[in-house]
């Protein structure tokens, strides 16, 4: 008998033809990260974070340490209120003078002493102790949404010419003077300002058109491009590099032209049967950088190839590694947070819609609900033309591995449509079955899936034996 071993689980390919691809190609992956390097293991849970505040939907999440290098806050923007957690321990509390627009999103930045913020209503807001705000009232760009420090100045946009980027006096009133050196550049081409980010020492402009401009402190460039951010709430930095999500996929760049990276999953992002991202939730999606994951929340998507829905969805890229996965939360995530926590851990928080916010990264459950992992790939030796009889399939995992394994033998790839055979339990660590009787076909379709509260699971690799049949 031949065999093909499977050591190297990659992260979702279903850009490629399925036939042409690699034998082992993963089609589907929920809820399981790369990790082992070539492995796979189920993500850790989460659990809540501090209370739910006012009970409305969490817009935005953030943290600002002060100068002392020790204190540090959380702030939370919900309802028509920005709170605040000191150490991020302490209990939501409203910030003196911290009433927003209902249900706005609270951009921020960080200038010497200073946390600035901006609701995209009234003039702009700052504070030094943390939690209480100061409004400048002299010439600052009222109803802006957007701040920036750059150069030891603080930026800004407004309402009244929604393509002017508004920039503070430098030195000791650095972000409170907007009148003594200060002036606005005008961001030409269609639409409004939406999303600025910061790389190589330059500010990346971007208009809800998708059009880029980069501006280095003296000139303004246009980076000749329409693959700007379509939600500012997207952008996850890692290094020096920004991710973000486009109506064309997600993007990589340190002040360079776009680059995409998505192509292995572009059929979750849009497809010939619109059932990829819905189209307004490219304007809302929350993202993160966290470590080295970038993780965009796009609710309920299913690609046309596997067929198979991924509630609550998230899309999850490893810069490490180059990989792509899912994960489904039991909670959407409206608005995300990566912070350093009192003992220098980086920590990951999130907030849905009904007010509540969790802590990720620890437990085996979602908040006590399970967690539900799948895992597909495709086998077909090399020869997908020619039927194989299937022999025995081996399967490596951790001992106690709860996981189960299935399979769909047929001639055809059609989404949707596979009739699956459940094999057995993968307790054993090393687990050996013969393939029911009749196991004959070109494709092989394999199924790992687990759904408990108690323990998590590594997939390690898998081996299969089968003879071909001639023609």
């Amino acid at each position: 008998m031949a065999e093909i071993s499977i050591k190297d689980i990659g992260g979702i390919n279903t850009y490629i033809n399925p036939v042409g691809a690699p034998d082992g190609n993963v089609i589907h992956c929920v809820n399981l990260d790369n990790n082992p390097l070539g492995g796979v293991r189920k993500r850790q849970g989460y659990q809540t974070y501090l209370g739910t505040a006012d009970g409305q939907e969490v817009n935005s999440l953030f943290s600002w340490q002060m100068t002392d290098g020790t204190t540090f806050f959380n702030y939370r923007a919900s309802g028509s209120v920005l709170y605040s957690s000191v150490q991020g321990t302490g209990a939501w509390t409203p910030c003196v003078d911290g009433t927003i627009v209902n249900n706005a999103h609270v951009d921020h930045a960080v200038l010497d002493k200073s946390l600035f913020i901006a609701d995209g209503a009234g003039t702009l807001r700052y504070t030094q102790d943390g939690t209480t705000f100061s409004r400048i009232t002299s010439a600052g760009p009222n109803g802006a949404s957007l701040v920036s420090d750059f150069q030891g100045r603080m930026y800004a946009n407004g309402t009244a010419s929604k393509s002017s980027w508004f920039y503070s006096t430098s030195g000791t009133s650095a972000g409170t003077d907007w009148t003594t050196d200060s002036s606005s550049i005008f961001i030409p081409g269609a639409g409004k300002l939406i999303s600025v980010i910061k790389a190589s020492d330059r500010q990346i402009l971007s208009k809800n058109s998708g059009l880029m401009y980069r501006w280095d402190g003296a000139s303004l460039v246009d980076m000749a491009t329409e693959l700007g951010p379509t939600s500012k709430e997207s952008i996850g930095k890692i290094e020096d590099f920004q991710f973000w999500l486009n109506r064309l996929g997600i993007y990589i760049s340190n002040a360079g032209k776009p680059q995409l990276i998505s192509n292995a999953i572009q059929r979750q992002i849009y497809n010939d049967a619109s059932t990829g991202i819905v189209g307004a939730n490219f304007d809302t999606a929350a993202g993160v950088a966290h470590r080295y994951d970038y993780l965009v929340s796009v609710d309920s998507l299913t690609d046309d190839l596997v067929g198979e829905q991924i509630p609550r969805a998230i899309i999850k890229y490893n810069y490490q590694k180059n990989k792509f996965t899912n994960y489904s939360f039991y909670n959407l995530p409206t608005a995300w947070c990566s912070y350093k926590d009192a003992s220098g851990n980086q920590q990951l928080i999130f907030g849905d819609a009904t007010g509540q916010c969790y802590t990720t990264g620890t437990g085996t459950t979602d908040n006590g609900q399970p967690i539900e992992t799948s895992l597909q790939m495709i086998i077909h030796a090399d020869v997908p033309f020619l039927n194989k009889e299937w022999g025995y399939i081996e399967v490596l995992t951790n001992p106690g591995c709860q996981a189960k394994l299935a399979i769909a033998i047929q001639d055809t790839f059609t989404a949707g449509e596979k009739k699956w055979i459940e094999i057995g339990s993968l307790m054993n660590g090393f687990n050996q079955f013969r393939f029911p009787s009749g196991s004959r076909g070109k494709l092989l379709f394999v199924r790992i899936y687990e759904s408990s509260t108690t323990a998590p699971f590594e997939f390690y690799g898998i081996n299969f034996t089968y003879n071909l049949v001639s023609r």
